[in-house]
C-alpha cells in the first residue's frame, strides 16, 4: 500500500456564557474529504481547539492508510505553541513554576504523545480571514464551528 498524506484544518469554539463548546476538523486524505465535529459542556476555547487536533490525529491513525505527512492547519497560537514547549512539559512533569498541573494537562499529553507517534507538523495560519476567490478550508472550518456552537447553545 503506498504512503499517502493528509492536511487537516481544525478550529474550536466556545460559547463562554454557557461554556458551551463545539470544534471541527476537516481532512484530506487521497483526495477524500471527511469532516468531524463535536460539542462539550463546562470547556474553553482553547480545550476545543485542542479536542479539534486530537480527534483529527485519531481519525488519521484508524483510516486504514499509511501516512507519510500530517500536515494540521489551525489558527491556534496555543496549539501550535505546544510541541516547542513539549520537552519543557516533560522535564516539569506538567507541573507550573507555582506547582500546579498545567492548564488542560489531559488534553496536552495527549495531543503530544499523538504527535511524537505520527508525522505531525502544525502550521499557524491567521484567524477570521476575508473570503477570496480560492478555497479556504480554514475559513471553512471556522463557519462550521460557529454554527455548530450557535445550534447547541440554541438547543439548551
Amino acid at each position: 500500500m503506498p504512503a499517502e498524506s493528509a492536511i487537516i484544518y481544525t478550529d474550536g469554539s466556545c460559547h463562554t456564557q454557557h461554556w458551551l463548546g463545539a470544534w471541527v476538523a476537516i481532512i484530506f486524505i487521497a483526495g477524500e474529504k471527511t469532516i468531524l465535529s463535536g460539542k462539550d459542556f463546562n470547556t474553553t476555547h482553547n480545550r476545543m481547539e485542542l479536542t479539534a487536533v486530537i480527534k483529527a490525529l485519531q481519525y488519521t491513525g484508524q483510516c486504514g492508510k499509511t501516512l507519510q505527512s500530517i500536515t494540521v492547519v489551525t489558527d491556534s497560537q496555543y496549539v501550535t505553541g505546544l510541541q516547542a514547549r513539549a520537552q519543557k512539559f516533560t522535564d516539569q512533569h506538567f507541573v507550573t513554576k507555582k506547582g500546579n498541573a498545567i492548564r488542560n494537562e489531559d488534553l496536552v499529553k495527549q495531543l503530544l504523545l499523538l504527535i511524537k507517534s505520527m508525522p505531525v507538523e502544525l502550521i499557524k495560519i491567521k484567524a477570521h480571514q476575508q473570503k477570496t476567490a480560492d478555497i479556504n478550508y480554514n475559513i471553512e472550518a471556522d463557519i462550521l464551528c460557529r454554527k455548530f456552537l450557535r445550534q447547541a447553545v440554541n438547543e439548551l
